[in-house]
């Protein structure tokens, strides 16, 4: 078991910097990097992501490589449209909705976003459960106007009645995020009626296998997205949109543009707006590169047992 610790290159959700824990079984590594917020009990799940990669492998793919779009954190105009044209990609998910912004300022940001991609490529939003109905409609409106269209807003407001009545106001796709995978049980969540799209993360869900069955549950076409893994954990990502039977949108999977550094050496960058599909996980050579400090390598250390006293397992890894 080994605890890295990487810089952001802007901040994310709130942290600046990545952390999380890799493990290695018969069948190559595994990353568990369940964020900070999560309790013991949610990040079950996330320990059982990376246990199923490390000891059991991935189904076989329908598909050798997936498209994938550039994520936008909340930065200025002008670093929106650097990180959009630098990528290649031809969708574009940009952060909004974040604590103590302005609006004015996230509509700024799309337009840049919209200028970087060009008529034709894909705007889409991510509010992280942000607002209320009111806000959310209001804000979509605006935002819809600046990107000229968006594709669709991931998760405006908290609850799955929320979604809904928000859905039956605006004239933009919804897709539910936080509703899925923080669900108590994600196969027996009620999208459908709240939602055009679900978002799936492989690693909150508990892996491939198990995402796989809450994508067909929720009977919505299905965007994979990551959880800002290192390489390790973001091949598992791809597995699972190697897997699925249909795949109609890009995915949220080039988010390594967010990390100042990786724990391999050929890093799962999006070349062209794509990436393959891996057929295990790659091997972190430069671990000790970004080795934590020791207070954190025992606080992951700690959290680690007490994620598996809740799940009652113990993998072959330890």
């Amino acid at each position: 078991m080994f605890v890295y610790s990487i810089p952001m290159r802007n901040r994310f959700r709130g942290i600046t910097v990545r952390e999380g824990v890799l493990v290695e079984g018969p069948r190559g590594w595994g990353e568990f990097c369940a964020f900070l917020d999560y309790s013991d009990v949610e990040c079950v799940p996330w320990l059982a992501c990376a246990t199923e990669a490390a000891e059991h492998g991935w189904p076989a793919p329908v598909r050798d490589r997936v498209p994938v779009n550039c994520t936008v954190p909340v930065v200025s105009p002008e670093r929106a449209h650097e990180i959009v044209t630098a990528s290649g990609c031809a969708t574009a998910k940009v952060k909004v909705a974040d604590p103590g912004a302005a609006l004015a300022d996230d509509v700024e940001r799309v337009a840049a976003v919209r200028d970087a991609l060009g008529p034709s490529g894909a705007v889409r939003v991510d509010a992280n459960a942000a607002w209320d109905v009111d806000t959310a409609v209001r804000a979509i409106r605006e935002l819809d106007r600046a990107a000229g269209g968006l594709e669709y807003v991931e998760q405006p407001c908290p609850s799955i009645e929320e979604l809904a009545a928000v859905r039956r106001r605006v004239d933009v796709r919804i897709a539910a995020d936080e509703s899925i995978r923080r669900a108590e049980d994600p196969l027996r969540v009620a999208v459908a009626g709240a939602a055009d799209l679900a978002v799936i993360k492989v690693a909150p869900l508990g892996g491939v296998r198990r995402a796989l069955e809450v994508a067909e549950a929720a009977g919505l076409p299905c965007v994979v997205s990551s959880a800002v893994e290192t390489s390790v954990g973001m091949a598992a990502g791809l597995a699972l949109a190697g897997a699925l039977p249909e795949l109609d949108f890009a995915c949220g999977l080039g988010t390594l543009s967010l990390l100042d550094g990786d724990v391999v050496d050929d890093s799962l960058r999006p070349v062209d707006g794509w990436l393959p599909v891996p057929a295990q996980p790659p091997v972190p050579v430069r671990r000790e590169e970004f080795a934590a400090d020791p207070a954190t390598t025992r606080r992951w250390e700690e959290r680690v047992a007490r994620v598996l006293a809740e799940s009652g397992t113990r993998p072959h890894w330890l």
